[in-house]
Order: C-alpha cells, then sequence, then structure tokens
C-alpha cells in the first residue's frame, strides 16, 4: 500500500543520511510530525527517532535536553500505539547517553518518567548511585524532570532522596550552561523544601542541595541563584506572553482576511446570481416574445387566403382562376 510504501522510503532515507543530517534535518522533521492529528503518523515519527538512536547515538545523546521534553509529552497520547512507541522512542534516547554511572538507572528512570507513581523507585536507584563521571546536559535532561516531580512527593522521605541525588550530581556538572536550563525546575522546589517541611534533617538536606546547586550554576550565593532564577522564569514568562500574543495578534489578523475574503466572495456570487436572474428574465421575456409573434402570424395566415408559398388555399395556383372562389373580381 502507499503507507507502507512511505513507511518504507523513510526508513531507506534515515538508514542513508549523514550523521550531521540528524540535528539539522532529521529531527525537526521528525517533531513536526509529532503535532499531526493522525496516529499513526505519530508513531511512525517515533519509530523512526528510534531508528536515528541506534544509527547515530552521539547525534542523539547530545539533543537530549530537546528529545525528552518532546517525547515525553506523547506518553499521554490517548491511543495506546503512541504510548507505546513514545516510550520505545525514550528508553532507546536516554540509552545513548554516556554517563556510566546513571545507565543502570535508566530504565526505571523512563519508567518514572511514564507513570509518575513509580517515581520513588526511580530515585531510590537514583540515591543508590555514585556520581564519578562528569554530569552533561545530556544526563541533566533525563533526570531532572524525574528529580522535580520527587521534591513535590507528599512522603518527606522521598524530597530528602531527590536532595541527596542533586546535592551529588550537581557536584560534577561539567559547566554552569550545561545546568542553566534545568534552574528553573529544580531551584524553586528545593526553595519549599528549604522552607515548608517540618524536619530539620529534610530542610538541612535540601540547603545542601540548593548550595551545590547554586555553585554550579555559577552564583555566589543562594539568594543570587534563586534571584537569576525568578528572573529568567520572569524572562521566560513575558516572551511566552508575547509569542501567545504575537499568535493570537496572527490569528486575528488570518480571521480577518478570510472575512473579507468571503465577503468577497459572497459579494462576487451575489452579483453572478443576480446577472444570472436577469439572464432569465431575459430570455424568458424573449421565449414570450416568439411565441406571441409565432401566434399572431399563425392567426394571419388563419385569415389569409394565400398559403406560406403564395398560392391559393383555394385553387392551389398563385393566380387564381377567374372560377376560384377567391379570385379577385
Amino acid at each position: 500500500t502507499v503507507r507502507d510504501a512511505a513507511e518504507d522510503t523513510v526508513t531507506s532515507i534515515i538508514a542513508l543520511a549523514n550523521a550531521h543530517a540528524v540535528p539539522a534535518l532529521l529531527c525537526p522533521v521528525l517533531f513536526e510530525a509529532l503535532h499531526s492529528p493522525e496516529w499513526r503518523v505519530k508513531t511512525l515519527a517515533l519509530d523512526k527517532l528510534s531508528q536515528c538512536a541506534e544509527l547515530h547515538p552521539r547525534q542523539i545523546s547530545r539533543l537530549l535536553p530537546k528529545i525528552v521534553p518532546v517525547v515525553t509529552s506523547q506518553v499521554w497520547d490517548t491511543k495506546p500505539q503512541v504510548t507505546k512507541a513514545a516510550k520505545e522512542a525514550l528508553l532507546s534516547c536516554c540509552h545513548t547517553n554516556i554517563n556510566p554511572d546513571v545507565a543502570p538507572a535508566i530504565p526505571a528512570v523512563v519508567q518514572a518518567i511514564c507513570k509518575p507513581h513509580d517515581t520513588s523507585k526511580a530515585v531510590d536507584e537514583l540515591k543508590a548511585t555514585t556520581f564519578v563521571a562528569t554530569v552533561d546536559a545530556s544526563t541533566l535532561s533525563i533526570l531532572c524532570p524525574v528529580l522535580s516531580r520527587g521534591l513535590k512527593d507528599k512522603l518527606a522521605l522521598n524530597k530528602r532522596s531527590c536532595c541527596i541525588v542533586i546535592e551529588n550530581m550537581s557536584r560534577l556538572v561539567e559547566t554552569p550552561e550545561a545546568v542553566a536550563p534545568f534552574g528553573p525546575l529544580l531551584v524553586p522546589e528545593l526553595k519549599k523544601v528549604a522552607e515548608n517541611v517540618q524536619f530539620e534533617e529534610i530542610r538541612d538536606a535540601a540547603l545542601a542541595a540548593l548550595g551545590a546547586l547554586t555553585t554550579a550554576l555559577g552564583h555566589a550565593s543562594i539568594d543570587d541563584a534563586i534571584s537569576s532564577v525568578m528572573k529568567e522564569e520572569s524572562e521566560r514568562i513575558e516572551a511566552e506572553q508575547r509569542r501567545i500574543e504575537e499568535e493570537r495578534a496572527a490569528e486575528a489578523a488570518r480571521e480577518e482576511e478570510s472575512r473579507k475574503k468571503e465577503e468577497e466572495e459572497r459579494k462576487m456570487w451575489r452579483e453572478a446570481m443576480e446577472a444570472q436572474r436577469l439572464l432569465n428574465v431575459m430570455q424568458l421575456k424573449e421565449e414570450e416574445e416568439q411565441k406571441a409573434e409565432a401566434k399572431r402570424k399563425k392567426e394571419m395566415a388563419k385569415k389569409s387566403t394565400k398559403s406560406e408559398g403564395g398560392k391559393c388555399q383555394s385553387c392551389g395556383l398563385k393566380k387564381c382562376k377567374k372560377s376560384c372562389l377567391f379570385a379577385s373580381k
């Protein structure tokens, strides 16, 4: 079928593509396909993302900060086929991460991303992990969503475990730029734990994690980190509001243009209908005139002594005999 041919074509293109095409061409196209309303398109895009992870693991590993949020959003799709493909794609992509410390916990972390009630199990596995290798943006993109969710857990012990993992992880962060995108995700939640939890031991763990994360972010103090994160968050919100306003303005402009076009089409349609009506009236009038003329000729023919050929209707000659009834006297 056409669908099978299309799938084979996509598979062949990805298999033949150069590694440098993954971030520049393949992933943007696959991300765009995930916005399709057709579930088969989403499923195929997720399957091909798994294929990219197998063929080009290094490029996919670098793109994990972009891939994880996009694929995670598909985990909650109403179609079970899309959900299954999203989980498999997320697992394949996360396995491209080169951090050996996190590798054993990746299945549990992916399971926690797909099923929030398994967050505590993933956090326990991460808590048992000894961080030795450098933690880069790729590793942070896998761990931070689960740790952020764990900090919101009702159980104080789970919050403490998350704080310990964040502290250990933050001490080995590669650069401040690597952890900067995840600051707004962790700093506010750590601040809430440090201020609101009633157990002093857990508050201390939160403060220690906040201090280590502050250092990783490149700030001199916790207050500076919080201020910076809040400023970044405010700027992000303002940028998002501007984007939404621009989209609304563009949508309003499109609707206005569509309305004007529709009005113009309606006007042209009314003019065409009016012209057609006038033509119908003229045609009807012409037909009536033709009928009246034919009737008049028929009446005249009845009253005339001559036929249409000019012959007499009595004797049949053009010039009547003297004996013809209609002969002129």
